[in-house]
């Protein structure tokens, strides 16, 4: 039992019961040893002489694979597991797309409006997720975004808050270096969408004096009521009237002012913008509206406008957006969603002859581009019969001093 040199790299083992020939050669600086269960004929002999050449010939010419020469070895196998250790940590370091996208959902979530991070996820789960979940960050390419972008639905409009979450992702990825480049840096998205698809989605989509009359009377009970003809006299926003308060109205100065909304469960101290903080002017229908509402909330609620069925808060636009369908069901008028109040509140004041400058301000825009971009062609519409009238008895300010605000037209 022992080991003898036979020259050459060569060691010749001999068991108690076995022999062994063990090849010997220098790797990286290391003496490595590798054992062949050969006997000592001179034909195994000459191959292991062989075999140990052919090794480091490998070796010296940079070719050697220790799993190609002695792939049953116990460095053999330490050397497939390290390789399989450094692949799946390699693997693991490297995100996915979708992993970007949910650390910029949470991100979000403390950054952004309860709303608009609701809209995100949705976006994420209906559109992203489905194509880009598993993209490994480092394989997201302009090309391929490209070609999806082309194949989305919608507008130009829908299309951008499609992206917006996904841009939000590789902005932060490349940020953190955890991406060398955003796609979105060369991509256009004017040169993507079809000219159908630039277009906008908006259509203002006012009610006439015949549909809101009809509208008023189909309403149930004079809770219902009160609340649509404050709607269509104030031009607030669903979240904003639902979360006014007693507080903010004031019938002797003639105003109710918008400081605050209520927005998918979540009720916001202030308004949807800067410009939004704002005093409206009270006119007869919104008078007429708190002062029927008054009966039934102003002594046990700081809410103006409460759900009459479970006469708490009103949830959202969800539940009003139902009744609304079937007011107009019932009233017969042609469906337009309850936002269409306040573009019906914006093309009256127009129609009647007020001052864009004005409307924009009682609608809570900074300024008149909204106003003339999308309520432009009410400006001149005129009036006939005793419409003007008529709609006087809802718009006409309570304000004595600023009754008159309406030119009349010859």
């Amino acid at each position: 039992m022992g080991a003898r040199n036979s020259g050459q790299g060569i060691e010749l083992r001999k068991g108690v019961r076995s022999e062994t020939i063990r090849i010997v050669f220098s790797l990286d600086g290391k003496r490595c040893r590798e054992s062949l269960p050969l006997a000592h004929t001179k034909t195994n002999i000459a191959y292991a002489r062989r075999l140990q050449t052919e090794v480091q010939i490998a070796i010296a010419r940079g070719t050697f694979s220790y799993e190609a020469f002695f792939p049953n070895s116990v460095t053999a196998k330490k050397i497939r597991s390290t390789k399989a250790s450094l692949i799946a940590a390699s693997a693991k370091s490297i995100p996915t797309i979708g992993d970007l996208i949910r650390d910029a959902l949470e991100l979000s979530r403390k950054t952004i409006e309860h709303s608009s991070f609701l809209c995100y996820q949705q976006i994420a789960e209906t559109h992203l997720f489905p194509r880009w979940d598993s993209t490994p960050a480092n394989e997201f390419s302009a090309k391929d975004l490209r070609l999806w972008i082309m194949d989305l639905p919608g507008k130009r409009k829908t299309i951008q808050l499609i992206l917006t979450p996904l841009r939000n992702a590789t902005a932060q990825g490349v940020a953190d270096n955890l991406i060398d480049e955003d796609p979105f840096d060369r991509i256009k998205l004017s040169k993507l969408i079809s000219k159908e698809q630039r277009t906008s989605e908006f259509t203002a989509d006012p009610f006439d004096i015949d549909e809101i009359e009809a509208i008023l009377a189909a309403c149930v009970g004079p809770e219902e009521r009160n609340m649509v003809l404050f709607a269509f006299t104030t031009g607030m926003r669903p979240s904003e009237y639902i979360a006014l308060r007693w507080r903010a109205c004031n019938a002797p100065s003639h105003y109710v002012t918008v400081a605050a909304s209520f927005v998918d469960g979540q009720a916001k101290e202030r308004a949807k913008t800067d410009a939004g903080l704002r005093r409206i002017d009270l006119r007869i229908g919104a008078k007429v509206a708190l002062e029927s509402q008054f009966a039934y909330t102003g002594d046990v609620n700081d809410l103006v406008f409460l759900n009459p069925r479970t006469r708490e808060q009103w949830k959202g636009d969800k539940p009003i957006y139902r009744r609304w369908q079937r007011i107009l069901r019932k009233a017969g008028v042609r469906f337009r969603n309850p936002y269409q109040t306040r573009h019906t509140f914006a093309s009256t004041l127009l129609m009647l002859g007020a001052v864009p400058l004005y409307v924009a301000s009682q609608m809570g825009h900074a300024d008149t581009m909204m106003i003339t971009r999308n309520y432009g062609k009410w400006i001149k519409t005129g009036l006939d019969g005793d419409r003007r009238a008529r709609l006087l008895q809802l718009y006409q300010q309570t304000d004595p001093n600023r009754a008159n605000e309406f030119p009349i037209f010859a």
